[in-house]
């Protein structure tokens, strides 16, 4: 079994590399690489089961088998036929390119880049297992190519279905924010347990079922399967079977939370209510069919944290203003609150009436958006 360790990199929403980078650094790991939508570390084979099971905020775990420079695609075919398949890849492996990307660099055409690579690694895996035919009945080993710049990056992807798929959501709104982008914005606040979380703009309920998971320890990857739980050759089954004994026993349902949902549409508040029931987490949070203009409650120092609608069609953009208007009000009424807000549309601080005091951009898959963040006072520290 191998004891090998491996260069992981896990790719994330862009503008998100800073709580993925905490989640590894929380983990244990040690980060090699931060760059634009990626953050790369080392690890074990049980660095590669426990990412995948308790990673909120990375879409995939990649386990890089090499880099080099390619300009040609003879290059890029000598490139692919250098790196070591055979310590990765058994006799018997199903092996595919399964996505190129390119950015920036002289070869742009993904086809082509996907099947030379796949006879680059044909060549080299013939002559090392001295066999001119592959089966190709084994185990899956998806690999994933990265240019940038003319550098390319060689990995096999260890999760399959993306990580943000954990298994709860099965239904879902019209513009859903996936899981891990959901729990990165979550990250990117102070919001702790103890204090009260409203989602004004529920939906299908993400951001509350994240929350009230992170309250549990419940791992998001838990009720799931990866694609490297049949990698034999290099991840024994005890190993899956350890970090997964792991993750469960830090499971604790038993907490009390403060977790609000509410949304304008009642068919949107059953359909989170019954996501909340798959996470297991339903007991923690109560969804209620209500307007945002009838926001209240009695505490202080809550937060708000919600998607509003960004009127993705022409014929929305219109109402969007007196939405972020009645959100504004009901913030201002809350007692030294705290909001934050995702959202593409550009006037929203201007229609909530008040200036955010931090913004980030991030993409949400080709979408533009800003995460706005009204900050409220901190609470007064308990003697």
């Amino acid at each position: 079994m191998s004891t090998k360790i491996f260069t992981i990199s896990c790719p994330c929403h862009f503008g998100l590399e800073a709580p993925l980078k905490r989640e590894i650094y929380d983990l244990g790991y040690e980060i090699l690489e931060v760059t634009d939508g990626r953050v790369t570390f080392t690890g074990d084979a049980e660095a590669i089961c426990r990412a995948n099971i308790h990673l909120r905020t990375a879409e995939r775990v990649l386990v890089e088998v090499g880099r080099f420079h390619a300009t040609t695609f003879e290059e890029l075919f000598q490139g692919i036929k250098a790196l070591p398949w055979e310590e990765y890849i058994p006799k018997d492996g199903k092996f595919w390119v399964t996505k190129a990307t390119s950015v920036k660099s002289k070869l742009f055409s993904l086809t082509d880049i996907q099947s030379i690579a796949k006879k680059a690694m044909v060549e080299r895996m013939k002559s090392y297992y001295d066999i001119k035919w592959f089966e190709e009945s084994g185990s899956d080993y998806p690999v994933r190519i990265f240019l940038l710049k003319d550098d390319v990056v060689v990995t096999i992807d260890s999760t399959g279905t993306p990580l943000h798929k954990r298994g709860y959501r099965t239904y879902t709104s019209h513009a859903p924010l996936s899981e891990t982008m959901a729990a990165a914005l979550i990250q990117l606040t102070p919001w702790h347990p103890d204090r009260i979380l409203v989602d004004p703009f529920c939906g299908s309920g993400t951001f509350l079922i994240e929350a009230a998971m992170m309250a549990c320890h419940i791992a998001p990857g838990l009720n799931r399967e990866f694609t490297s739980m049949d990698w034999e050759n290099l991840i024994d089954k005890n190993t899956w079977k350890d970090c997964l004994d792991e993750a469960a026993a830090d499971v604790n349902t038993d907490v009390e939370c403060d977790l609000q949902g509410f949304d304008i549409d009642p068919e949107m508040v059953k359909i989170a209510r019954l996501n909340a029931k798959q996470a297991g987490v339903d007991h923690l949070i109560h969804f209620q069919t209500r307007d945002v203009k009838d926001l209240r409650h009695p505490k202080k120092y809550g937060f708000i944290l919600t998607n509003p609608p960004y009127g993705e069609r022409l014929e929305d953009k219109t109402a969007l203003p007196a939405i972020y208007k009645k959100l504004g009000e009901a913030f201002k009424n809350l007692d030294s609150w705290s909001m934050y807000v995702i959202t593409s549309f550009e006037d929203a601080p201007k229609a909530i009436g008040r200036k955010a005091d931090k913004n980030r951009k991030i993409y949400n898959g080709m979408i533009k958006t800003y995460f706005y963040q009204f900050l409220g006072p901190k609470p007064k520290k308990k003697d």
